[in-house]
């Protein structure tokens, strides 16, 4: 969008210097996590209130301008990515918590609301949002629901779907829409508030949260327990989950740790190098619980399966240990990671593995790959890092080769070529690997009902036709 008459008309919709479209504020607002696609937004508009949303949205359908809708840029399949001269939609600044109902526990949030902030809110009220991730510190609660974000508590939690009592969206006709009233139980039809979630803003703009909270986990507490190779990790699961609620249950790999260690500000779990490496937590409410997370510990090392581990004694402990797995993204971003998010059932997870690590090793055996996720719901992230001598153009041209391998094998394994990052751009081509034919006809023609000009989030879960 060039047109100075069209970009006057934006700005009368929004307070006064709430349309951006300098240099700087394109290149910060119009990307996310993923290096993939440079962005190319024609301006960034902040809306601070319901209506402004949808006086953006109704003026876009007239004019045919694309909207991109922007979070906290976290994202790592370029959904939030403006390529292709779309007007990016923040909401920085619909950021407030607006009410709190202690009898239902739930509390409504504006989309611009940070994850920790909501966090923050309910451990104030005594109570728990248990949905849980490296970017919480910046990731907003409107772009978790775009994307279903998942996280580390999923085993025992779900996915951010099972958290939205309701929802207030925008479609793209611009009309609002309420959507369930946050009622648990409602037999009323279609259960329009789950197409939104996880529609990565292609639909409509959630303005609008009702999120539900739980009662704070008690005296939480976690292992780390080094494998002698990744089929260990799958019994040692099946013991601890034996006996144990599992509140989460990561892998990474030694690789991973070193990249960790390397970073001097976090402390090695033990002595022993492993190949891999497990960290789960659980609620240790008694001291006969804690006694009975040992006894499984040394049932796993008589086993052979655990060849050492820790436990940790204090919250302090507890933050360390789960440093070594929540700094795993952030630390090994400095190397432009290729990654993939693909998830399969649980039990499918060694075979499954395997298949691609051989596939990797196969094609890239001079690259580094780390391996880390959660394993307990069958979440796996591949990342294979850049070299330093390579640029990234070639780096991710190379990596590409593989795509159809690794993706031909997640069809084979029933698997999701995206387990909690989202379509995006990145996934988009790939679509078909996971969602039938049938399928992907009629989320189209979804979209073409809530976005009928199709001006929302245009060329991201579909390719461009």
């Amino acid at each position: 969008m060039t047109d100075p008459v069209l970009l006057a008309e934006l700005m009368t919709l929004v307070e006064p210097g709430k349309v951006l479209t300098d240099a700087a504020s394109l290149e910060t607002y119009g990307k996310d996590w993923t290096r993939h696609f440079p962005p190319a937004p024609s301006a960034i508009v902040f809306p601070k209130s319901i209506e402004q949303v949808q006086a953006i949205v109704q003026w876009a359908n007239r004019h045919k301008v694309a909207l991109v809708p922007s979070g906290g840029r976290t994202g790592l399949s370029a959904a939030a990515v403006a390529a292709n001269g779309e007007v990016v939609v923040s909401f920085d600044y619909m950021n407030r918590i607006l009410d709190f109902n202690a009898f239902d526990r739930t509390v409504v949030c504006q989309p611009g609301v940070i994850t920790a902030q909501l966090q923050a809110f309910a451990e104030e009220q005594g109570l728990y949002y248990p949905v849980d991730f490296a970017s919480s510190g910046s990731s907003q609660i409107g772009g978790n629901i775009g994307t279903n974000a998942g996280g580390i508590k999923v085993i025992r939690y779900g996915m951010t779907r099972n958290w939205v009592a309701g929802l207030k969206v925008v479609t793209g006709a611009g009309e609002l829409l309420e959507l369930n009233k946050d009622l648990i139980k409602n037999a009323t039809g279609y259960d329009l508030r789950q197409l939104f979630i996880g529609a990565e803003g292609t639909l409509g703009f959630v303005v609008e949260a009702t999120m539900r909270l739980d009662r704070a986990p008690k005296n939480l507490t976690a292992m780390v327990l080094g494998t002698p190779d990744f089929d260990s990790i799958m019994p040692v699961l099946h013991a601890f989950q034996g006996k144990l609620d599992l509140t989460a249950f990561e892998f990474f790999s030694d690789k991973g740790l070193a990249k960790i260690l390397g970073r001097g500000d976090v402390p090695a779990p033990f002595e022993t190098e492993c190949p891999f490496y497990a960290l789960l937590e659980f609620e240790a409410t008694t001291e006969e619980v804690a006694n009975d997370a040992l006894a499984l510990f040394e049932h796993c090392v008589e086993q052979g399966w655990v060849l050492d581990g820790v436990m940790s004694q204090s919250e302090q402990q507890l933050r360390n240990l789960w440093k070594l797995r929540e700094y795993l993204s952030e630390t090994i971003s400095h190397w432009t990671p290729y990654k993939n998010d693909i998830s399969v059932t649980v039990a499918k997870v060694p075979a499954f593995l395997r298949d691609i690590d051989s596939i990797v090793s196969t094609y890239y055996p001079d690259f580094e790959v780390v391996w880390y996720g959660h394993i307990g719901d069958g979440n796996l992230h591949l990342n294979i890092l850049k070299p330093n001598d390579m640029s990234k153009d070639e780096f991710f041209a190379r990596c590409a080769v593989v795509n159809k391998q690794v993706f031909e094998t997640v069809e084979k394994y029933n698997g999701s070529i995206s387990a909690e990052h989202g379509v995006g751009m990145t996934k988009r081509d790939y679509l078909a690997y996971s969602r039938s034919s049938a399928e992907i006809a009629y989320m189209k023609a979804v979209k073409a009902v809530f976005d009928p000009n199709g001006i929302m989030n245009p060329g991201k879960i579909f390719a461009p036709e």
